[in-house]
């Protein structure tokens, strides 16, 4: 039987992130979704596969799942901290 598609869930865009109301947690989660996407395969002459230019043209989550607590009925997509700011996080 085909997996149905939870309209609650959501994936974060760009400028936001996922956050479970149950504990707080803001940066551990199992993600499970489906993705269609277009991209090159690059193969060399000795057949190795490269796969260059990828991009998502379809995506949607599945299942989230908190892994501080565990539920994966209060995750929830909110904005980032930085995504007020002109630039993204800054990199350490």
């Amino acid at each position: 039987m085909p997996s149905q598609s939870n309209p609650q869930l959501a994936l974060p865009a760009e400028g936001e992130r996922l956050r479970c109301g149950a504990c707080g947690n803001l940066t551990r989660f199992d993600v499970v979704s489906t993705r269609r996407t277009s991209a090159y395969w690059h193969y060399s002459v000795a057949g190795e596969l490269t796969v260059e230019e990828e991009r998502d043209l379809d995506s949607s989550a599945e299942q989230l799942r908190c892994r501080w607590c565990g539920s994966t009925t209060q995750v929830e997509v909110i904005p980032a901290l930085w995504a007020s700011a002109e630039t993204g996080p800054t990199e350490r």
